[in-house]
């Protein structure tokens, strides 16, 4: 096994400055390169954790109990989103925050080459909206937000995540 790059958390930043950082950003596409450094989401840095790729460190390093309490403390949904981008990440998604769409997270086609995602991905397909399966859907969210992604271009997935599954269903307008 390779041994795992630092991940570090510094106030509301969460980076690294390793070759491996930059290695796997041009591989897989996980982080924005910034500033001689790659920035990382919370479900980013969590998503390198959980695979064995990284460990995070605040003071020190984190054990997995320590960062879900951490990422939570800056979104308190934090647990209901991160099983979407995980599992929108194992069907080789491309998957980045989309809070200036207001939605989690926006996803763009996978590819073969991410080396050059942004000649091959100028756009991203889908806007996500993860909600928990106990939890009520407000009608004028939805409606809201579909909106908000066919005047955008893209289609909105209604992410439903329970205990064990997250389904995903694609909402798109209807012209009759």
């Amino acid at each position: 096994m390779q041994p795992k790059f630092p991940i570090y958390i510094q106030g509301e930043n969460i980076f690294s400055n390793s070759n491996k950082a930059f290695s796997i950003q041009d591989s897989k596409n996980l982080g924005e390169k910034s500033n001689n450094k790659i920035t990382y989401s919370e479900f980013e840095a969590f998503y390198l954790f959980e695979t064995n790729q990284a460990k995070i460190i605040k003071t020190k390093p984190l054990s997995e109990e320590q960062i879900i309490k951490e990422f939570s403390k800056k979104d308190k949904e934090f647990s209901i989103k991160y099983p979407v981008f995980k599992a929108l990440r194992k069907k080789a998604y491309i998957v980045k925050t989309g809070s200036k769409f207001g939605t989690e997270f926006r996803v763009y086609s996978s590819s073969k080459n991410l080396n050059d995602f942004s000649a091959s991905h100028p756009h991203a397909k889908y806007l996500v909206f993860p909600i928990k399966q106990s939890e009520k859907l407000n009608l004028h969210e939805l409606i809201s937000k579909t909106r908000i992604a066919h005047s955008t271009a893209k289609k909105l997935l209604l992410a439903i995540v329970d205990k064990e599954d997250v389904l995903f269903y694609e909402i798109d307008w209807l012209k009759i």
